[in-house]
């Protein structure tokens, strides 16, 4: 048969395709194809801003994680500058082996067929795209920060950052808390540790990589854990390293049957390391596009640039910014002095927000020469 989608992956960015598609059009044929079992584990700081619920919601998904604890207070700190306050919304730490089988569960119950699969070749005509042997008017790459689909494409690697993650018991200091601790070298660098309400935080560290400098090591990266949180390693494991592809100024999708998604696009915050909320809303764009029939790609690019655009230049923006620490100490000392610029930065790094007038001046009264 012709599939009128397959989406490779099946992680939030390829749920979330197969979500926004059957919405817009139920007796649509989506495949989604992951090379894993669900449940399955996933390197991530498993943070989930509400943005993203309000996006599912959209589509007929509620109550995913009712059963887990929400998070309303954020803490961010370089050195001795810190704010500590709590969010407008709460956010949720969930395991990305409960949020991503939930998730593709409710992608099955949509109508989507799941099949483990590893994908090998792809081939794009003008008519159809052929993936090993199964055939599909479009295709999805949302298949992570090692896209294969993105390869085939022949698009170049997105700028990157490295991190691991791992699992501890939650310290009571840090309890009820997402708290974030800037290193002092290129940014973004930082650790974390997101209490997930049972007893046990999700705690990492991560730093941009940069050309023609040794990429750090599994030891090198937990020494800077253990260095900017102390304690957070104590009885900790499933350590797990990854890549995160870290988004530009823009995202101009490619014309075409092939659309991409999430990770596979290079679309990961570069000034806080969020991917979710992009992941989810570019998803459910790219169904949403292929579902609409016709040109899916160029709508696609219509669709997320009136989403993203403007967000995306004010985050490279911010990113570029704070690689001065007298930037990110006037930002965090602006958020410490005022809560709806405490908002607006949770807002900038969590989800879709702006640059606001706000925390333009509040950055800017509190700014020390450099």
């Amino acid at each position: 048969m012709v599939w009128d989608l397959i989406v490779v992956g099946a992680g939030p960015a390829g749920a979330a395709t197969a979500l926004g598609a059957l919405a817009a059009a139920p007796k649509l044929s989506v495949l989604l194809l992951d090379r894993h079992d669900f449940p399955r584990d996933k390197a991530c700081g498993d943070g989930i801003a509400p943005h993203v619920f309000d996006l599912l919601s959209a589509v007929g998904v509620t109550g995913l994680v009712d059963d887990w604890t929400p998070v309303r207070r954020f803490v961010l700190t370089h050195g001795p500058v810190g704010v500590d306050r709590l969010m407008a919304r709460p956010n949720w730490v969930v395991p990305r082996a409960v949020f991503d089988q939930r998730l593709v569960q409710a992608a099955q119950a949509a109508g989507a067929q799941l099949v483990r699969r590893r994908v090998r070749n792809l081939d794009v005509t003008a008519d159809s795209v052929t993936v090993d042997d199964l055939h599909a008017r479009y295709l999805v790459g949302a298949d992570g920060a090692h896209s294969l689909v993105r390869r085939a494409l022949g698009l170049p690697p997105a700028a990157a950052a490295l991190a691991i993650r791992g699992y501890a018991p939650t310290p009571a200091a840090r309890a009820a808390s997402q708290v974030i601790a800037y290193g002092g070298g290129r940014q973004p660098s930082y650790a974390w540790s997101f209490d997930r309400g049972d007893g046990w935080s999700n705690v990492g560290y991560g730093e941009r990589l940069v050309a023609g400098r040794p990429h750090p090591t599994r030891t090198d990266l937990l020494a800077q854990l253990e260095a900017l949180l102390p304690g957070a390693t104590t009885d900790g494991g499933d350590w797990w390293g990854h890549h995160l592809p870290l988004a530009g100024w823009s995202y101009r999708p490619r014309p075409g049957r092939v659309l991409l998604a999430g990770d596979a696009a290079g679309l990961i915050n570069p000034m806080t390391g969020e991917g979710i909320y992009y992941a989810i809303a570019t998803g459910l764009l790219a169904g949403r596009a292929i579902a609409e029939g016709h040109d899916a790609g160029s709508r696609y690019r219509q669709l997320t640039h009136r989403l993203l655009a403007r967000h995306f230049r004010h985050t490279a923006l911010t990113a570029r910014l704070t690689e001065s620490r007298h930037v990110l100490d006037a930002g965090i000392r602006a958020a410490a002095a005022d809560q709806r610029t405490f908002d607006d930065l949770v807002e900038l790094g969590l989800a879709d927000g702006l640059i606001t007038g706000r925390l333009l001046r509040g950055l800017l009264a509190r700014a020390a020469p450099g």
